[in-house]
């Protein structure tokens, strides 16, 4: 029988979660089903409002507001987490955005916005944690990424490329803090229902609720595997894909969506 790869998380009471990307969509879920659970949250997103309506309704949640593409907010946010619990261990960077783009509508402003958001953002408070974690000698970070990184998509011109480049991260990210003890999870959800999404003109296969998607990643957490993937029914068919030679690939792909 395989060891799984990371430490399984089962028992969430008490355990100190900061989830940053928490204000909507798979983030807001995820906050909501581990307060029921018993989890310490710490909540970041831009919207101080929002975050706040928020903590107020969770057990023991801290309203924390961040801006990914800020450098410089990440560093202070984590002095404060250590100030107020003293450690943290789990922090899920789920932060993202996306807009359905095509090669000729891709900009110099809305390329930058996607990776500084989506691929910087994320380094950016791996960098702020890993130190504190690495302290601790145990802990986990949980990469949200997304099966628009297995390989091209249409309409996907600069998302797919910068989840293409988290999964690498995480993946590299493993190989690091794995031996240390510091576990590191990768999240590559399929379609999700949340206000992202909302921007699609087509029809999403496979589509889940955000609590759907919530409780799967919950369920990878007590695995500890590595790549949390959901619905597998679509993200099973996606890995297929990802090994036919480019021929294939491309002819089939665009015979199916049409472009």
């Amino acid at each position: 029988m395989f060891r799984p790869l990371n430490t399984p998380i089962t028992d969430w009471r008490d355990r100190r979660v900061w989830i940053v990307g928490a204000s909507s969509g798979i983030g807001a879920a995820l906050a909501a089903d581990l307060d029921a659970r018993g989890a310490r949250l710490v909540l970041s997103a831009r919207s101080a409002d929002r975050l706040r309506q928020q903590a107020e309704g969770f057990r023991d949640a801290l309203a924390l507001p961040l801006d990914v593409t800020d450098a410089g907010a990440f560093i202070p946010a984590m002095m404060q987490i250590l100030d107020t619990w003293g450690g943290v261990d789990l922090v899920i960077l789920n932060a993202g955005t996306y807009s359905p783009l095509r090669a000729w509508e891709l900009t110099i402003d809305n390329a930058r916005q996607t990776v500084h958001t989506n691929l910087l953002g994320v380094m950016d408070g791996v960098a702020a944690v890993v130190p504190q974690l690495l302290r601790q000698g145990h802990g986990a970070v949980a990469v949200v990424a997304s099966v628009a990184g297995y390989r091209g998509l249409p309409r996907a011109m600069a998302y797919g490329p910068s989840k293409a480049a988290l999964i690498n991260f995480a993946e590299t990210l493993y190989l690091d803090l794995a031996p240390r003890g510091v576990s590191v999870f990768l999240i590559n959800p399929g379609f999700v229902a949340t206000p992202l999404t909302a921007r699609n003109d087509f029809e999403m296969p496979a589509l889940i609720s955000a609590e759907e998607a919530a409780r799967r990643i919950i369920g990878g957490f007590a695995s500890g595997c590595f790549e949390i993937h959901f619905p597998r029914r679509f993200t099973g068919f996606l890995k297929i894909l990802r090994l036919l030679p480019d021929r294939l690939y491309f002819h089939l792909i665009s015979r199916r969506t049409g472009l």
